[in-house]
């Protein structure tokens, strides 16, 4: 007999979302996974606007999905039953669209005094800005993080990744739970209102503290930063990359040791950190040349023994053949109605006693009406035709 399937950590958790493309359904994804039970609510016949994406599949998955009208009076009054069982409500649409609708955080409290509301918007409910549009290209620029990205002499450049929308989405999860921790407290729901630039910028180090104390802004410098000496990537013989990190005394002389040259840690260009950080570009020259006669394969043996932190550059292939994201079951196999199944990224974090799972696949659009509508709200069969006709639901 199978052992019986431990509780997620927040198990009993009812969240509704009104989520579009990746923040907002991020958000009720992570929660979804460590046991909160997901309602996703969309558009009849439309759906969330990333349907078509793969991405739609991985941000969705585990959740279920209902389709219901918010610009229909009855749809709104079926909105609100809703909400009236719910612990979280998570949006991403534009500032103010939920009181443009009928359905503001206030008014829904009325029958749910508990309801937490998570808002993200591209500049958040407040502030000159808030009107405007934002997505995730827009958020990182607003933000500052393109324009310290790339080379001097050469256009700011975006990161690879998402990260303004799935570090929004990371933020207000964060948001939701403290909310819920201070209605243990209060009894009380509140508002969890984040701006998707604003993720970024609490991520933005200290760029702020240096302008302040200098009056001057931080420039694009490339893969070097200037506080991290040793810090870069160097090619190998074979054509990879290795990152290098020795940003302190101990790992710089481990470092010198491993490539050989255990006298530059006495050398008058090296011997102190201001130095050292003043002379970047000729310890990086002498890494590199020395990167540069060895294979990835040798230039990772010889770090690992010194014990500098040092990584591959990895492509994505690269990971999906890595033993060690395989051990940490960061790469999981999910079914999906297109395409049968999907690799996607695995739980984070893990928690020993209460483990986030993956639940199963993302929903086909409406897939859970009858399941919800009849089952949570009660409405019977000839309600829900009656609504599917009027095209509420």
């Amino acid at each position: 007999m199978a052992a019986p399937e431990t509780k997620g950590a927040l198990t009993g958790l009812c969240v509704i979302e009104i989520g579009q493309i990746i923040a907002a359904p991020f958000c009720a994804s992570l929660l979804g996974e460590f046991g909160a039970e997901v309602i996703k609510i969309e558009q009849p016949g439309i759906g969330d606007a990333n349907r078509d994406n793969l991405g739609f599949s991985q941000d969705n998955r585990g959740k279920k999905s209902v389709t219901l009208d918010l610009s229909k009076p009855e749809g709104v009054a079926l909105f609100r039953r809703l909400c009236d069982h719910a612990d979280v409500l998570v949006e991403n649409s534009r500032a103010g669209q939920l009181e443009r609708w009928g359905i503001a955080p206030d008014l829904l409290r009325q029958t749910n005094p508990g309801l937490v509301v998570v808002r993200i918007s591209g500049y958040g409910q407040t502030g000159p800005y808030k009107d405007l549009a934002g997505f995730d290209r827009v958020a990182l620029a607003f933000a500052g993080l393109t324009g310290v990205t790339g080379h001097a002499d050469r256009p700011p450049v975006r990161p690879g990744y998402l990260i303004a929308d799935y570090g929004s989405g990371l933020m207000a999860a964060f948001g939701a739970l403290a909310a819920l921790r201070a209605r243990d407290q209060t009894g009380r729901g509140q508002d969890v209102d984040l701006a998707l630039y604003e993720s970024i910028w609490r991520m933005s180090g200290s760029h702020i503290a240096d302008y302040g104390l200098t009056g001057k802004s931080r420039v694009r410098s490339g893969n070097f930063h200037p506080n991290v000496v040793p810090g870069e990537q160097f090619e190998t013989a074979d054509g990879e990359y290795l990152v290098i990190n020795a940003t302190t005394q101990r790992a710089f002389e481990k470092l010198c040791r491993a490539i050989g040259r255990p006298e530059l840690i006495q050398d008058d260009r090296f011997n102190t950190r201001p130095k050292l950080k003043a002379n970047a570009n000729f310890i990086h020259d002498i890494i590199g040349g020395w990167a540069r006669a060895l294979t990835f394969a040798q230039c990772a043996a010889a770090m690992e023994r010194a014990g500098v932190a040092a990584a591959k550059v990895n492509t994505i292939a690269d990971i999906a053949a890595d033993p060690h994201f395989a051990a940490r079951e960061q790469i999981v196999t999910v079914p999906d109605a297109a395409h049968g199944h999907l690799l996607q990224p695995g739980i984070t974090p893990r928690l020993s006693d209460t483990p986030g799972r993956v639940k199963g696949p993302a929903p086909g659009l409406g897939e859970n009406n009858d399941e919800v509508y009849g089952g949570l709200l009660g409405l019977s069969a000839d309600e829900l035709d009656a609504k599917r006709n009027a095209r509420i639901i």
